[in-house]
């Protein structure tokens, strides 16, 4: 139902290196940057698998305590993501695993990113 979202980020540059990472094991990358003569200047970029989703806005007023998850398509991809998110500088908010709490598939992990956004990689497969 959600076509596409954004959150606002302290430091484009340093947010844009932690996706980067963090995405790519879920086969999502920087797909889109608006040129800034549309922006004045403020720095826009919108990371997805086919088409941007997932959109960075530079601004004052980033994080904490926003909480945003995206479809693994795989429990390695969780394990990936997390490891990756992990490497790039995110601290940990939750191993990957299974939460039955949830639903008796929810496998999921969960890293603050750079601004203290609990960002997630859930996956409903059996494996």
């Amino acid at each position: 139902m959600i076509d596409h979202l954004g959150i606002t980020v302290s430091n484009f540059e340093a947010s844009r290196a932690f996706y980067d990472q963090a995405m790519a094991p879920l086969g999502a990358s920087l797909l889109s940057m608006v040129p800034t003569e549309y922006t004045g200047g403020v720095k826009i970029g919108g990371y997805g698998r086919d088409h941007p989703i997932f959109w960075l806005h530079e601004g004052a007023e980033a994080g904490p305590g926003r909480h945003y998850a995206f479809t693994a398509r795989s429990r390695a991809e969780v394990d990936a993501f997390y490891e990756a998110a992990i490497a790039a500088g995110g601290k940990d908010n939750g191993a990957p695993g299974l939460r039955p709490h949830y639903h008796s598939n929810y496998y999921g992990a969960f890293v603050f990113d750079p601004d203290g956004n609990n960002i997630e990689a859930v996956s409903h497969t059996p494996e």
